[in-house]
C-alpha cells in the first residue's frame, strides 16, 4: 500500500518542481550534450518522438532515457531530455535581411544573380559582395552573419535539429571577412563552424570576427569562445585574436588593441563629402570605420580601412547611424569596437557666398550681401554677427525670398554665414562663415585757396593721417578731360611751376592705407592772369631794340 501511494505521489511532486523551473512547453538545453523540453498537457512520448527523434531512435528510447514509469501519463512542466544526436535533421534555410550594394549568389549551375533581400538562401549557394557592397543573413536558430565588401563565402550546411530551434551551421570562407553574432548551442552536436583555406573555427554561441585571404586567416573574438583548428586546436577567449598563416598552427592568442576613444555624446556632420576623425591608437597601424542603421545592426552601410586616424566617404542620406570604428596592429588583427552616434544633416545645401568675399573690405554705412540660389531652396537664412561664434548676433533673417541682402553697419569687423530652407520648412546647416570689415569712406579732404605767385601754381589741402594718400587732378576743364597734372602724392600740396595763362580746375580725394579712394571734393577755380612784365621796360632799352 505504502509503494503504491509513493508511486502515485512521486510524478505530481516532481511535476509540481519542475513547474517552478518554467512554463510546459518550454525548451532548453543542458550542459552535458542533451535538450530538455519542458512537457505540456497533451504532450505524448509518441509524439514528442514522431517530431522530434530522428531513425532508429523512437518513444522506448526516450522513456528509458528519462526513467519514466508509465510512458501513458506524462507529468506536464516536467523536464524531458534528449540527447542532441537523436534530434531530427532537416534541411534548413538562410534569409537575406539586408543587402547594400552589388552582390551576387551562385547556385548550383545557374548563372550568378544579385543577392535580394528578403530571399532564402540554402546550402550549397556561393555569395559574393562587391567593393563597398554587404549582405547580413540570420539562420534558422537566429544567428546572424554580416559578409564585409570583397568578401566570397559558401554556405555547406544549413540543417535544424527538429523543432528544437538548435542548428547545425558550416560555411566555407574564401576570402574577405564575415562578422558573426552566434545563437548560443550547448553539447557536442549541432553548433556553428567557419571553415577558411588555413583555419577551421568552431563555436557554441560567441560574437566574432573572421578574415581569410589565401596566405592566412585571423579570428577576433569579443564574446564566448572560438576553437581555431589548423593541426592542432587553439581556443581563443573574448578580448583576443589569433593568426593563423598557410600550413601552420594557429599562433597562440593574444589580446585585441582597445577600442579607440570617440565622443561619447556622439558626432555631427554637415558636410558632404563626409570628413571625420578620431584619436590616435597606440599600436594601431591601420583603422576600420563601419556606419551601420541606427538601431538594426544588420544593416552594415559604410565599411572603409584608413591608415590615418579619419574617415573618409564620398556621401550619406541625413539621418542618425551608428558610427563603428577599431583599431588594427600589424598583423592585421582588429581591435574592440568603439561605438557612437552619428548624424548626418546636410541637407538643403547652403548656398555659396558671393559677397562680401572672405576678409573683404567694405565701404559705407550699409554692407551689400550676396549668394547663389541652390536649387533645393525657397527661402535662405541671413546671420551676421560681431563674433567668429554668432553669439552677438547684428541680424538674423529666416526667410528671405532672394539671394541678397543689404545691412546698415557701423565700421567694425563682422562675420557672416547663410543656410538654404526647402519649401517644406527644413532648414540645412549654415555654410562656412565669411569675415568682413566695414569701413567708412574717407572723406574728402577740406581745400585752401589757391595761390599764384612767385612763377608757381599752388594747390593745397587738408593734411594726412596716419598711412593716408591723396589723388589729385588738375584740368583745364570743369569735367576734368583735359588733365594737364594727375598724381598720388603723400603731401598735401601741389605746385604748378610757370603755368600757361588760363584757368584751371583742381579736386582732390583721400586713399585710406588699403588703398581704397573716398570720392573727389569740390572742385577749386583759379585764373592765371596774362603776364604784363613788358610794360617795365625803360624807353631807352625799347629805342635800342628798335635799331
Amino acid at each position: 500500500m505504502r509503494q503504491r501511494i509513493v508511486r502515485l505521489l512521486l510524478p505530481w511532486l516532481c511535476g509540481l518542481l519542475l513547474a517552478a523551473a518554467g512554463p510546459a512547453g518550454a525548451q532548453s538545453e543542458s550542459p552535458d550534450g542533451d535538450w530538455v523540453y519542458r512537457i505540456a498537457p497533451a504532450d505524448t512520448l509518441i509524439g514528442l518522438s514522431g517530431t522530434y527523434l530522428q531513425a532508429p531512435y523512437g518513444w522506448r528510447d526516450l522513456q528509458k532515457l528519462n526513467r519514466i514509469a508509465d510512458p501513458l501519463r506524462l507529468v506536464p512542466g516536467s523536464a524531458l531530455r534528449i540527447p542532441l544526436k537523436w534530434l531530427r535533421r532537416e534541411v534548413g534555410v538562410a534569409e537575406v535581411v539586408h543587402v547594400q550594394g552589388e552582390t551576387q549568389v551562385v547556385r548550383g549551375s545557374e548563372p550568378s544573380r544579385a543577392v535580394q533581400t528578403g530571399e532564402s538562401l540554402r546550402a550549397g549557394d556561393v555569395l559574393r559582395t562587391g567593393a563597398g557592397a554587404s549582405l547580413t543573413l540570420r539562420f534558422a536558430d537566429g544567428s546572424r552573419l554580416l559578409a564585409t565588401p570583397d568578401s566570397e563565402f559558401r554556405i555547406e550546411r544549413l540543417l535544424v535539429l527538429g523543432r528544437s530551434g538548435l542548428a547545425d551551421t558550416r560555411l566555407q570562407l574564401d576570402r574577405g571577412s564575415v562578422d558573426t553574432v552566434v545563437t548560443p548551442q550547448k553539447g557536442r552536436r549541432g553548433g556553428y563552424e567557419i571553415r577558411t583555406p588555413t583555419v577551421n573555427l568552431g563555436v557554441r554561441g560567441t560574437e566574432f570576427r573572421a578574415h581569410a585571404d589565401p596566405a592566412s586567416a585571423r579570428v577576433e573574438v569579443l564574446t564566448g569562445q572560438v576553437a581555431a583548428t589548423a593541426g592542432r586546436e587553439v581556443r581563443v577567449d573574448a578580448g583576443f585574436g589569433s593568426v593563423a598563416a598557410a600550413g601552420k598552427p594557429p599562433q597562440p592568442p593574444r589580446r585585441l588593441l582597445p577600442a579607440p576613444q570617440l565622443p561619447a555624446d556622439g558626432i555631427r556632420l554637415e558636410r558632404i563629402p563626409l570628413r571625420l576623425g578620431w584619436q590616435a591608437a597606440a599600436g594601431a597601424s591601420g583603422y576600420r570605420a563601419q556606419v551601420l542603421a541606427d538601431g538594426q545592426p544588420e544593416r552594415l552601410l559604410l565599411d572603409g580601412q584608413f591608415t590615418d586616424p579619419a574617415a573618409r566617404w564620398a556621401d550619406l542620406p541625413d539621418g542618425r547611424y551608428l558610427l563603428r570604428v577599431r583599431a588594427v596592429d600589424a598583423d592585421g588583427l582588429e581591435g574592440l569596437n568603439a561605438s557612437t552616434t552619428l548624424v548626418v544633416k546636410a541637407r538643403p545645401e547652403p548656398p555659396f557666398t558671393s559677397q562680401p568675399g572672405a576678409d573683404a573690405r567694405v565701404y559705407g554705412d550699409a554692407a551689400a550681401f550676396a549668394w547663389t540660389r541652390p536649387a533645393v531652396a525657397a527661402r535662405y537664412r541671413l546671420q551676421v554677427a560681431d563674433d567668429a561664434g554668432f553669439t552677438r548676433l547684428r541680424a538674423d533673417e529666416r526667410a528671405l525670398a532672394e539671394p541678397a541682402f543689404q545691412l546698415a553697419l557701423p565700421p567694425g569687423r563682422y562675420h557672416w554665414r547663410l543656410a538654404s530652407i526647402s519649401a517644406d520648412g527644413d532648414q540645412g546647416p549654415f555654410g562656412d562663415a565669411q569675415a568682413f570689415t566695414q569701413r567708412a569712406i574717407p572723406p574728402s579732404p577740406a581745400a585752401e585757396p589757391p595761390q599764384v605767385g612767385d612763377g608757381q601754381l599752388v594747390f593745397r589741402w587738408q593734411a594726412a593721417t596716419a598711412g593716408e594718400s591723396f589723388d589729385v587732378q588738375v584740368a583745364r576743364d570743369a569735367e576734368f578731360t583735359q588733365i594737364v597734372r594727375a598724381e598720388r602724392t603723400a603731401q598735401a600740396s601741389i605746385a604748378l611751376v610757370d603755368p600757361p595763362s588760363g584757368r584751371y580746375y583742381m579736386r582732390v580725394r583721400t586713399v585710406d592705407p588699403d588703398g581704397f579712394a573716398g570720392p573727389y571734393g569740390g572742385t577749386q577755380q583759379i585764373e592765371v592772369p596774362t603776364s604784363r612784365w613788358w610794360l617795365l621796360i625803360p624807353p631807352a632799352v625799347w629805342l635800342l631794340l628798335a635799331l
